[in-house]
């Protein structure tokens, strides 16, 4: 496994990869009928203490 790390090229030499800003546009988020109406049950995103901006980001 030592073999392979030295042969890793330096992430500066790298030319073949765009790290990307975040898009300034809108994003969109879509509501299906298998969205519980509690946001926060069975949400991977929302923690214990959901903020309202995270509650006013997945309201109808």
């Amino acid at each position: 496994m030592d073999i392979q790390k030295n042969n890793l090229p330096d992430f500066k030499e790298l030319n073949d990869r765009v790290i990307a800003e975040p898009s300034p546009s809108p994003s969109i988020a879509i509501k299906t009928n298998l969205d519980s109406d509690d946001i926060t049950k069975e949400n991977p995103y929302s923690t214990s203490h959901a903020s309202s901006e995270f509650k006013n980001f997945f309201k109808e």
